[in-house]
């Protein structure tokens, strides 16, 4: 992906994207923008992709839009953010009127999540999954066990599919205690940011009342046959040997990292992008944009600070050239 003549790794969207069957039966669509939205049939083939009821399935504007109306609708007592991650599950919080207690995970334990680490009290829980930025996949059983009575469970799992086989997901899981809310998008994968479409799957109550907090027919016919078309088996195969290239791809940019001296990873990276740390990485950040890489800055991700930085993963083509970049922008 390139940006204002950039090789863009600072863009989590795998490139190459939307295929190009996606893009023609998207664009089939636009015989049909007469109608009004009618999501009953992509609502179904989330629901069957999940083995979970349509009941427990609420379209959106992009998982940005579950954010906000989670927000708006529940009433938490003590809401609780698992950082660092995606500051727009706290920022819609906090537009909301609702203080916000902050976890934070450190690097010396890999940004793992710490048994007792979130406070029994907490009514809202809110974590990624795998969690953006740090790239760090926790164990199912692991965010199963934050399930309570009378707690809201909110599992951001925005980037799930760039981990072969989900394998730990809690998409499909209807048996925790309390409110259990997953949330997806089709952004990483599909490359469709500007189309604007994600879902949340919940238990039917909570559906229905977030649903009633929506604004009438607040997702696209485009977007709505996108949820359709990337929910169907042909398209979930091409998924998971996206996210199978994407481990390989990732496995090759780490060893070239390990091979570059300052640069730190900490934990295990599961997603499609890696967290560094190094000093001076404001400074370097600017120089490979020199070079003409763009890199995400780590500062604006509560828990962290200057000397972070993303980076996305790619072909090993583009790694091995980012790396070179790399070594040379260190030396200087």
């Amino acid at each position: 992906m390139r940006a204002a003549g950039l090789v863009d790794l600072a863009v989590n969207v795998r490139t190459g994207t939307p295929p190009a069957w996606l893009r023609a039966r998207l664009a089939a669509t636009l015989a049909d923008l007469a109608a009004y939205p009618d999501g009953t049939a992509a609502r179904a083939a989330v629901a069957a992709r999940h083995g979970r009821p349509a009941e427990e399935v609420l379209l959106t504007a992009g998982a940005a839009e579950a954010f906000v109306l989670l927000a708006r609708v529940l009433r938490p007592r003590r809401a609780v953010v698992v950082h660092p991650q995606f500051t727009e599950p706290e920022a819609a919080l906090r537009d909301a009127g609702h203080p916000v207690h902050r976890v934070l995970l450190t690097p010396e334990r890999g940004f793992t999540l710490p048994p007792g680490a979130v406070p029994e009290d907490a009514d809202l829980v809110v974590v990624g999954n795998p969690t953006n930025p740090t790239s760090v996949l926790h164990p199912a059983a692991a965010l199963a066990e934050l399930a309570r009575p009378g707690r809201t469970l909110v599992v951001d799992e925005a980037f799930m599919d760039t981990d072969p086989g989900e394998t730990q997901s809690l998409a499909a899981v209807r048996d925790l205690p309390g409110d259990v809310v997953v949330l997806r998008s089709l952004t990483k994968t599909w490359g469709l940011a500007g189309l604007r479409i994600g879902y949340l799957l919940a238990p039917t109550p909570l559906v229905a009342r977030l649903a009633a907090a929506q604004p009438l027919w607040p997702v696209s016919t485009p977007a709505l046959a996108a949820a359709e078309l990337c929910s169907t088996p042909a398209a979930l195969a091409e998924a998971d040997r996206a996210a199978r290239t994407t481990a390989a791809d990732r496995a090759h940019l780490l060893a070239g990292l390990a091979t570059v001296p300052g640069p730190r990873v900490h934990g295990a990276p599961a997603a499609s992008f890696v967290l560094i740390q190094l000093p001076g990485a404001t400074a370097l950040r600017a120089r490979l944009r020199e070079a003409g890489y763009a890199v995400r800055r780590g500062d604006t991700f509560p828990g962290l600070g200057p000397d972070w930085l993303r980076i996305a993963v790619r072909d090993p083509a583009t790694t091995d050239a980012f790396l070179a970049a790399l070594r040379e922008a260190l030396a200087r």
